[in-house]
């Protein structure tokens, strides 16, 4: 009896034990499980893999701990410096000035403003839109308004806005208010250096 390779294949390892192959008259290559004298030769076949497919695979589960997390971003429509307005100069001899932010939507719970000048945080962060600077150097400078949620991260972030800071200078104070006899030692700009001298006479008298 001939058998094709793979039927043979499929054959209990019990009828595999004994497998013979020849090549007949027309050169063809014959696979037969009966022995044949001449020139059968007997085929070793190595034993068959088995799966018992009726086992159930485990399935592994993630702890808790190992659930990926996604947390939800928070976008607002809107944040800017609404004064100063860009690029704007301020006159201010003391170099007070107030910064007013907004935003859209409004601040939402948890979140807050933060202020920064020229690259350092200014003051506490703050629920307030309004922020007080004082005595700020003359010269351009640079705004940049944050919203940060409750750990301190940055929710949004608006590009750096500059504006002009003129102070007066204590002669052009003095300039436009001289100084008189009582303002010196009082006044920045009246120094007591240049407190005129009182004319003393020699002839009281006289």
């Amino acid at each position: 009896m001939r058998l094709p390779l793979v039927l043979l294949l499929l054959i209990a390892p019990a009828a595999l034990a004994q497998v013979y192959t020849y090549i007949d008259a027309e050169g063809n290559r014959v696979f037969t499980d009966k022995p044949r004298s001449g020139n059968a030769e007997r085929v070793t076949l190595p034993p068959s893999n088995s799966v018992q497919l009726n086992q159930a695979t485990p399935t592994v589960k993630l702890a808790p701990t190992q659930q990926p997390v996604t947390k939800a971003t928070v976008h607002y429509q809107l944040l800017r410096v609404l004064l100063p307005e860009p690029d704007a100069s301020i006159h201010n001899g003391s170099g007070d000035m107030i910064v007013t932010l907004t935003s859209e939507p409004a601040l939402l719970p948890g979140h807050s403003y933060r202020l920064l000048l020229d690259g350092e945080v200014q003051g506490e962060a703050s629920r307030s839109p309004v922020f007080s600077l004082r005595h700020v150097d003359r010269g351009t400078h640079q705004l940049v308004a944050e919203i940060i949620d409750a750990a301190g991260l940055i929710v949004e972030r608006t590009p750096a806005q500059p504006f002009h800071m003129h102070r007066m200078t204590l002669a052009q104070k003095r300039k436009v208010n001289p100084c008189k006899k009582d303002d010196y030692g009082v006044r920045p700009e009246c120094p007591l250096k240049d407190k005129p001298k009182e004319e003393v006479s020699i002839l009281p008298f006289f």
